[in-house]
């Protein structure tokens, strides 16, 4: 696994903003070609292919939450700016959290990268960060960035961190990009899509985009992401997340059936998202919630089933900060379970 963990420090150290991924695709895309992988990139996703591009489709999101500079000295939350999500209305999950996330990104040290060639443009600190009611989306002052234009992207400055066994880092979803770019490394000779602005609601049209430009359909798409949690303990007692649902889809696909018994082989332990999230809010006594939205519900359900498949990921906590961590067990066991299932020994 040091090889893998080598290739994840690499691609952390990458930026790659949510709407500003090029350079991140262009490290991946040379990280695949020089192990002869054959790579096409596409308006919002980068597609990988093997020798045998049918026997797997693998999708991982590939960027990651950051800032945009919308005006001079002010900066705003990528994911949420008004030409990523017009229609905000404080009721996601994902807007719900980001409230109260925003004192935690205080004193951080974030880079300026230029969107296409990556260069840097400089290191500045955030000394303020607040939610902006009229505008619902935080609004970060950062010491250092007087001279950027609007439009530059902005990254949190992270590195991998390794605490026994526990690893830690901005881990949703480049943990997922390393772990494809090193399944094929161990010799898998299927498809991987790798998307861009899935945190912003997007990549899943950039997705069934390629799918419909070949006439490609499939019951076998797998999507690996991380899945947030609120305590460590919540994660050591799990080592993958499954699904048989999101809020928008049922997941109907032989896969299912398959990762669970090698799950049950190899002694990894495993839980349903769905119905974790279902017995916590009706203990709560809570009627009406949401059981999460995926890349792959919104695919399903904009396809009325043709495309099908299921998802698979890592449970994590400290979600969408640069302190999300996960144990080395769950990294372990999402290759385990790929590995029996796409590569031929």
């Amino acid at each position: 696994m040091d090889y893998f963990y080598d290739i994840l420090k690499q691609l952390i150290r990458t930026p790659s903003v949510v709407g500003a991924e090029h350079n991140f695709f262009m490290t991946v895309k040379r990280e695949l070609e020089e192990i002869g992988v054959n790579v096409e990139y596409y308006d919002g996703v980068l597609v990988a292919m093997g020798n045998d591009p049918t026997c797997g489709y693998i999708s991982a999101h590939a960027d990651r939450h950051g800032l945009i500079c919308t005006g001079h000295n002010e900066f705003q939350y990528a994911a949420f700016i008004a030409k990523n999500r017009a229609d905000l209305t404080g009721n996601s999950n994902s807007e719900q959290l980001l409230s109260s996330l925003s004192d935690r990104f205080l004193e951080q040290k974030v880079q300026a990268y230029e969107p296409w060639s990556g260069s840097y443009l400089g290191m500045g600190v955030i000394k303020e960060a607040f939610l902006c009611p009229r505008r619902n989306n935080i609004i970060f002052k950062v010491d250092g960035f007087d001279y950027l234009f609007p439009g530059t992207p902005i990254a949190f400055m992270d590195k991998l961190s390794f605490d026994d066994n526990l690893v830690s880092a901005q881990l949703d979803n480049v943990v997922s990009v390393a772990i494809v770019i090193y399944l094929y490394h161990l010799g898998y000779q299927g498809t991987a899509f790798f998307t861009a602005s899935e945190e912003a609601g997007k990549s899943w049209r950039f997705l069934l985009e390629w799918f419909r430009r070949f006439d490609v359909t499939t019951k076998k798409l797998m999507v690996l992401d991380t899945s947030p949690y609120e305590t460590l303990e919540d994660i050591l007692n799990i080592d993958i997340v499954l699904r048989n649902r999101d809020s928008n889809a049922v997941f109907r696909s032989p896969l299912k059936a398959k990762i669970k018994k090698i799950a049950k082989q190899n002694k990894i332990r495993f839980q349903y998202k769905d119905l974790y999230i279902k017995a916590k809010k009706e203990a709560e006594g809570i009627k009406k919630y949401s059981v999460g939205t995926t890349e792959l519900g919104r695919i399903i359900n904009a396809t009325k089933g043709e495309i099908q498949g299921t998802t698979m990921q890592i449970p994590t906590i400290g979600y969408h900060t640069i302190e999300e961590t996960a144990h080395t067990k769950s990294i372990d066991s999402m290759i385990t379970i790929l590995s029996k299932l796409y590569i031929k020994n």
